[in-house]
């Protein structure tokens, strides 16, 4: 099972992108918080799907 990937808002307005416990990414724009968390998700779906292959 993968770890949950999630956006938080910092005290600083800033963001920071999890995933599970790690902190992968801090100080973006809520955009650029969310596409980070896109391409995340993204990439891990498409390496499911080539080992699957």
């Amino acid at each position: 099972m993968s770890e949950m990937i999630r956006v938080t808002p910092t005290q600083d307005g800033t963001y920071t992108v999890y995933r599970g416990p790690l902190a992968l990414i801090s100080g973006l724009t809520r955009l650029q918080a969310e596409r980070y968390e896109a391409s995340i998700a993204r990439q891990h779906r498409t390496g499911l799907l080539s080992a699957g292959a």
